[in-house]
């Protein structure tokens, strides 16, 4: 709703304003878009307006929805899953995202499992083999060996804690 009221303000023609996108109907002026590049920043907002950077930013989107908001996650190859939502191919996919980010998106998505799981171990309302099916790893040792790589500890280890260690979607 801010971005739409400062669009409007600014007397800029749009058809899409979603979370994250937004569609300029004709050419912005420079001066326009200095003041909407300044308002996005008083509200804490960026404008990315490079076709790569957008690219894993939608990247990073589909994953986090995949992984922290979807019911169950696909069966499929995660890369098959991403190649069919963004209409585009992996390999591309990936060199982009790996030259931007400095990570694979392989290992992006194994991180944001963890995290899941972690959520998944400190609700407490499921097992370890459970969390293990719900998050398509082929067993509890297949879980176990990720977890333990990206945390340094087992997930029965991590389950025990009385403090637990989890990381802001935003700093993964």
């Amino acid at each position: 709703m801010m971005v739409k009221y400062e669009l409007d303000k600014l007397e800029l023609k749009y058809t899409i304003v979603e979370l994250g996108e937004v569609h300029i109907v004709g050419n912005m002026s420079p001066e326009k878009l200095s003041q909407f590049k300044l308002a996005l920043i008083e509200m804490g907002l960026d404008l990315i307006d490079d076709k790569k950077t957008q690219l894993v930013e939608k990247i990073k989107n589909v994953v986090i929805e995949m992984i922290h908001y979807a019911e169950e996650l696909p069966r499929t190859n995660f890369s098959d899953y991403l190649s069919e939502k963004l209409n585009m191919d992996y390999t591309y996919m990936s060199n982009v995202f790996s030259q931007t980010k400095g990570i694979t998106i392989e290992q992006y998505i194994m991180v944001h499992r963890i995290e899941k799981v972690k959520e998944l171990l400190i609700y407490d309302e499921l097992t370890i083999k459970e969390i293990a099916y719900k998050m398509n790893y082929s067993g509890t040792s297949h879980l176990s060996n990720q977890f333990k790589k990206v945390t340094g500890i087992t997930p029965s280890f991590f389950k025990a804690m009385k403090t637990f260690r989890r990381t802001g979607l935003e700093e993964l």
